[in-house]
Protein backbone atom coordinates (compact mmCIF):
# COMPACT_ATOMS: atom_id res chain seq x y z
CA UNK A 1 0.00 0.00 0.00
CA UNK A 2 1.01 3.60 -0.50
CA UNK A 3 1.33 5.78 2.62
CA UNK A 4 1.53 9.57 2.31
CA UNK A 5 3.92 11.29 4.70
CA UNK A 6 5.35 14.80 4.79
CA UNK A 7 5.45 17.12 1.77
CA UNK A 8 3.69 14.77 -0.61
CA UNK A 9 6.16 11.90 -0.24
CA UNK A 10 4.50 8.53 -0.80
CA UNK A 11 6.13 5.35 0.49
CA UNK A 12 5.26 1.78 -0.43
CA UNK A 13 4.59 -0.09 2.83
CA UNK A 14 3.83 -3.74 3.56
CA UNK A 15 2.76 -5.05 6.97
CA UNK A 16 3.17 -8.63 8.12
CA UNK A 17 1.78 -10.07 11.37
CA UNK A 18 -0.61 -8.89 14.03
CA UNK A 19 0.11 -6.12 16.49
CA UNK A 20 -2.46 -7.16 19.08
CA UNK A 21 -2.76 -10.85 19.94
CA UNK A 22 -4.86 -12.77 22.42
CA UNK A 23 -2.94 -13.84 25.52
CA UNK A 24 -5.33 -15.72 27.81
CA UNK A 25 -8.03 -13.28 28.88
CA UNK A 26 -5.93 -10.27 27.87
CA UNK A 27 -4.73 -8.70 24.65
CA UNK A 28 -0.98 -8.34 24.30
CA UNK A 29 0.74 -5.85 22.02
CA UNK A 30 3.79 -7.13 20.16
CA UNK A 31 6.68 -4.79 19.32
CA UNK A 32 6.93 -3.39 15.80
CA UNK A 33 10.05 -4.23 13.80
CA UNK A 34 10.73 -1.83 10.92
CA UNK A 35 13.16 -3.00 8.25
CA UNK A 36 15.36 -0.55 6.34
CA UNK A 37 16.60 -2.09 3.11
CA UNK A 38 20.00 -1.83 1.50
CA UNK A 39 21.15 -0.15 -1.65
CA UNK A 40 20.83 2.61 -2.43
CA UNK A 41 18.59 1.99 -5.39
CA UNK A 42 17.19 -1.32 -4.16
CA UNK A 43 13.92 -2.13 -2.37
CA UNK A 44 12.52 -4.07 0.59
CA UNK A 45 11.98 -7.39 -1.20
CA UNK A 46 15.40 -8.76 -0.22
CA UNK A 47 14.00 -9.22 3.30
CA UNK A 48 11.28 -11.59 2.08
CA UNK A 49 10.55 -14.30 3.01
CA UNK A 50 13.37 -14.62 5.57
CA UNK A 51 11.99 -12.17 8.13
CA UNK A 52 8.53 -13.74 8.14
CA UNK A 53 9.83 -16.16 10.78
CA UNK A 54 9.80 -13.32 13.34
CA UNK A 55 6.07 -12.59 13.11
CA UNK A 56 5.39 -14.69 16.20
CA UNK A 57 7.20 -12.10 18.33
CA UNK A 58 6.85 -8.86 16.33
CA UNK A 59 4.75 -7.09 13.77
CA UNK A 60 6.97 -6.40 10.76
CA UNK A 61 6.89 -3.26 8.63
CA UNK A 62 8.61 -3.39 5.25
CA UNK A 63 8.92 -0.25 3.15
CA UNK A 64 10.84 1.21 0.23
CA UNK A 65 12.86 4.36 0.93
CA UNK A 66 11.58 7.50 -0.75
CA UNK A 67 12.20 7.39 -4.48
CA UNK A 68 13.05 3.67 -4.33
CA UNK A 69 11.27 0.55 -5.52
CA UNK A 70 7.49 0.90 -5.38
CA UNK A 71 7.58 4.20 -3.52
CA UNK A 72 6.78 7.21 -5.68
CA UNK A 73 9.71 8.78 -7.56
CA UNK A 74 11.33 11.83 -5.98
CA UNK A 75 14.00 14.28 -7.15
CA UNK A 76 17.49 12.89 -6.80
CA UNK A 77 18.46 15.84 -4.58
CA UNK A 78 16.03 14.56 -1.93
CA UNK A 79 17.66 11.15 -1.65
CA UNK A 80 19.82 11.93 1.38
CA UNK A 81 20.31 10.32 4.78
CA UNK A 82 18.66 13.31 6.40
CA UNK A 83 15.47 12.87 4.38
CA UNK A 84 15.48 9.10 4.81
CA UNK A 85 15.75 9.46 8.61
CA UNK A 86 12.95 12.04 8.66
CA UNK A 87 10.81 9.69 6.54
CA UNK A 88 11.18 6.90 9.09
CA UNK A 89 9.85 9.12 11.88
CA UNK A 90 7.07 10.49 9.65
CA UNK A 91 6.05 6.96 8.66
CA UNK A 92 5.80 5.95 12.31
CA UNK A 93 3.63 9.00 12.97
CA UNK A 94 1.36 8.17 10.03
CA UNK A 95 0.95 4.55 11.19
CA UNK A 96 0.65 5.36 14.90
CA UNK A 97 3.81 3.44 15.81
CA UNK A 98 5.66 4.39 18.98
CA UNK A 99 9.03 3.06 20.13
CA UNK A 100 9.74 0.83 17.13
CA UNK A 101 12.61 -1.61 16.80
CA UNK A 102 14.63 -0.59 13.75
CA UNK A 103 16.80 -2.92 11.67
CA UNK A 104 19.00 -1.36 9.02
CA UNK A 105 20.80 -3.61 6.55
CA UNK A 106 23.89 -2.20 4.78
CA UNK A 107 22.75 1.16 3.30
CA UNK A 108 19.70 0.83 5.55
CA UNK A 109 22.22 0.77 8.39
CA UNK A 110 23.54 4.15 7.24
CA UNK A 111 19.98 5.46 7.50
CA UNK A 112 19.53 3.82 10.91
CA UNK A 113 22.74 5.38 12.24
CA UNK A 114 21.75 8.87 11.09
CA UNK A 115 18.24 8.36 12.52
CA UNK A 116 19.74 7.20 15.81
CA UNK A 117 21.82 10.37 16.02
CA UNK A 118 19.01 12.72 14.99
CA UNK A 119 16.13 11.06 16.88
CA UNK A 120 17.81 9.18 19.75
CA UNK A 121 14.63 8.99 21.87
CA UNK A 122 12.47 7.62 19.07
CA UNK A 123 13.36 3.89 18.88
CA UNK A 124 13.17 1.26 21.60
CA UNK A 125 16.02 -0.75 20.01
CA UNK A 126 18.17 -0.62 16.88
CA UNK A 127 19.89 -3.41 14.93
CA UNK A 128 22.76 -2.42 12.64
CA UNK A 129 23.32 -5.27 10.21
CA UNK A 130 26.38 -5.52 7.95
CA UNK A 131 26.92 -1.78 7.77
CA UNK A 132 29.57 0.93 8.03
CA UNK A 133 29.84 4.49 9.29
CA UNK A 134 32.18 5.72 6.54
CA UNK A 135 33.50 4.66 3.13
CA UNK A 136 36.80 3.26 4.50
CA UNK A 137 38.01 2.40 1.02
CA UNK A 138 41.30 0.73 1.98
CA UNK A 139 39.49 -1.80 4.15
CA UNK A 140 37.15 -2.66 1.30
CA UNK A 141 40.02 -3.12 -1.10
CA UNK A 142 41.91 -5.39 1.27
CA UNK A 143 38.88 -7.64 1.82
CA UNK A 144 37.98 -7.83 -1.86
CA UNK A 145 41.56 -8.80 -2.65
CA UNK A 146 41.50 -11.42 0.12
CA UNK A 147 38.34 -12.96 -1.29
CA UNK A 148 38.77 -12.42 -5.00
CA UNK A 149 42.38 -11.60 -5.73
CA UNK A 150 43.90 -8.61 -7.55
CA UNK A 151 41.08 -8.43 -10.11
CA UNK A 152 38.50 -7.92 -7.37
CA UNK A 153 40.65 -5.29 -5.69
CA UNK A 154 41.06 -3.37 -8.95
CA UNK A 155 37.35 -3.53 -9.81
CA UNK A 156 36.46 -2.28 -6.33
CA UNK A 157 39.05 0.48 -6.52
CA UNK A 158 37.77 1.72 -9.87
CA UNK A 159 34.12 1.69 -8.81
CA UNK A 160 34.42 3.24 -5.36
CA UNK A 161 36.93 5.84 -6.56
CA UNK A 162 34.78 6.91 -9.51
CA UNK A 163 31.26 5.38 -9.51
CA UNK A 164 29.91 5.32 -13.07
CA UNK A 165 28.15 3.05 -15.53
CA UNK A 166 31.58 2.07 -16.86
CA UNK A 167 33.06 1.07 -13.50
CA UNK A 168 29.82 -0.48 -12.20
CA UNK A 169 29.80 -3.28 -14.80
CA UNK A 170 33.07 -4.94 -13.74
CA UNK A 171 32.24 -4.35 -10.09
CA UNK A 172 28.89 -6.13 -10.43
CA UNK A 173 30.50 -9.01 -12.32
CA UNK A 174 33.60 -9.53 -10.18
CA UNK A 175 32.85 -8.11 -6.72
CA UNK A 176 29.15 -8.62 -6.08
CA UNK A 177 29.45 -12.46 -6.04
CA UNK A 178 31.93 -12.04 -3.15
CA UNK A 179 29.40 -10.28 -0.90
CA UNK A 180 27.89 -13.52 0.36
CA UNK A 181 29.53 -16.80 1.29
CA UNK A 182 26.38 -18.74 0.40
CA UNK A 183 24.77 -19.28 -2.97
CA UNK A 184 21.41 -17.54 -2.78
CA UNK A 185 18.44 -17.36 -5.07
CA UNK A 186 18.33 -14.62 -7.68
CA UNK A 187 17.12 -11.37 -6.15
CA UNK A 188 13.62 -10.30 -7.10
CA UNK A 189 14.34 -6.59 -6.79
CA UNK A 190 15.37 -4.47 -9.75
CA UNK A 191 18.01 -1.95 -8.72
CA UNK A 192 17.90 1.64 -9.91
CA UNK A 193 21.49 2.23 -10.91
CA UNK A 194 20.91 5.96 -11.35
CA UNK A 195 20.20 6.26 -7.61
CA UNK A 196 23.12 3.98 -6.73
CA UNK A 197 25.63 5.92 -8.81
CA UNK A 198 24.38 9.35 -7.75
CA UNK A 199 24.54 8.52 -4.05
CA UNK A 200 27.81 6.59 -4.20
CA UNK A 201 29.37 9.57 -5.99
CA UNK A 202 28.23 12.15 -3.46
CA UNK A 203 27.11 11.57 0.13
CA UNK A 204 28.75 8.18 0.56
CA UNK A 205 32.16 9.54 -0.39
CA UNK A 206 32.30 11.89 2.60
CA UNK A 207 29.88 10.52 5.20
CA UNK A 208 31.10 9.99 8.75
CA UNK A 209 28.36 8.68 11.03
CA UNK A 210 30.56 7.82 14.01
CA UNK A 211 30.23 11.09 16.01
CA UNK A 212 26.44 10.91 16.09
CA UNK A 213 26.39 7.40 17.58
CA UNK A 214 27.30 8.81 21.00
CA UNK A 215 23.73 10.15 21.12
CA UNK A 216 22.19 6.65 21.33
CA UNK A 217 19.68 6.18 24.15
CA UNK A 218 18.57 2.59 23.55
CA UNK A 219 20.10 -0.87 23.08
CA UNK A 220 21.92 -1.25 19.76
CA UNK A 221 22.86 -4.67 18.36
CA UNK A 222 25.61 -4.82 15.73
CA UNK A 223 25.65 -7.85 13.40
CA UNK A 224 28.92 -8.32 11.52
CA UNK A 225 30.29 -10.98 9.18
CA UNK A 226 33.99 -11.74 9.37
CA UNK A 227 34.15 -12.12 5.55
CA UNK A 228 32.13 -9.06 4.58
CA UNK A 229 34.09 -7.22 1.86
CA UNK A 230 31.90 -4.15 1.40
CA UNK A 231 31.25 -3.38 5.09
CA UNK A 232 34.27 -5.07 6.67
CA UNK A 233 34.46 -6.29 10.24
CA UNK A 234 36.68 -3.37 11.26
CA UNK A 235 33.90 -0.98 10.23
CA UNK A 236 31.50 -2.74 12.59
CA UNK A 237 34.11 -2.56 15.35
CA UNK A 238 34.39 1.21 14.80
CA UNK A 239 30.63 1.52 15.26
CA UNK A 240 30.82 -0.53 18.45
CA UNK A 241 33.51 1.76 19.83
CA UNK A 242 31.50 4.88 19.01
CA UNK A 243 28.33 3.76 20.81
CA UNK A 244 27.81 4.25 24.55
CA UNK A 245 29.04 1.07 26.23
CA UNK A 246 25.84 0.66 28.24
CA UNK A 247 23.80 0.27 25.05
CA UNK A 248 26.14 -1.60 22.69
CA UNK A 249 25.84 -5.29 21.88
CA UNK A 250 28.11 -6.94 19.29
CA UNK A 251 27.64 -10.22 17.43
CA UNK A 252 30.40 -11.42 15.11
CA UNK A 253 29.78 -14.31 12.71
CA UNK A 254 32.54 -16.51 11.33
CA UNK A 255 32.20 -17.64 7.73
CA UNK A 256 29.67 -14.93 6.93
CA UNK A 257 29.77 -12.09 4.46
CA UNK A 258 27.41 -9.20 3.78
CA UNK A 259 24.12 -10.04 5.47
CA UNK A 260 24.77 -12.58 8.20
CA UNK A 261 21.06 -13.49 8.26
CA UNK A 262 21.50 -14.73 4.69
CA UNK A 263 24.78 -16.61 5.21
CA UNK A 264 23.97 -18.16 8.60
CA UNK A 265 20.23 -17.69 9.12
CA UNK A 266 19.94 -20.08 12.06
CA UNK A 267 22.51 -18.28 14.21
CA UNK A 268 21.67 -14.77 13.01
CA UNK A 269 17.93 -15.03 13.53
CA UNK A 270 18.45 -16.62 16.93
CA UNK A 271 20.48 -13.56 17.92
CA UNK A 272 17.93 -11.14 16.46
CA UNK A 273 15.11 -13.00 18.21
CA UNK A 274 16.90 -12.86 21.56
CA UNK A 275 17.49 -9.13 21.14
CA UNK A 276 13.85 -8.42 20.32
CA UNK A 277 12.72 -10.44 23.35
CA UNK A 278 15.25 -8.83 25.67
CA UNK A 279 13.67 -6.76 28.43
Amino acid sequence: MQISIDHGVQLFVDVEGLSLVADGMQMREKPTLILLHGGPGYDHTGFKPAFSQLTDIAQIIYYDHRGHGRSKPRPMAELTLDHFADDLVALCTALGISKPIILGQSFGGFVAQHYLAKYPAHPSKVILSSTSAALNLERKLAMFEQLGGPAAREAALQFWSAPSVTTLGPYQQICKPLYSTQKTATRRNHPNHDILLAWASTEQQTMNLLPGLAQAQCPVLILAGELDPVCPLEDAQDIAQALPKKWMQFAQFAGCGHGVWRDNPEAAFARIRAFINQE
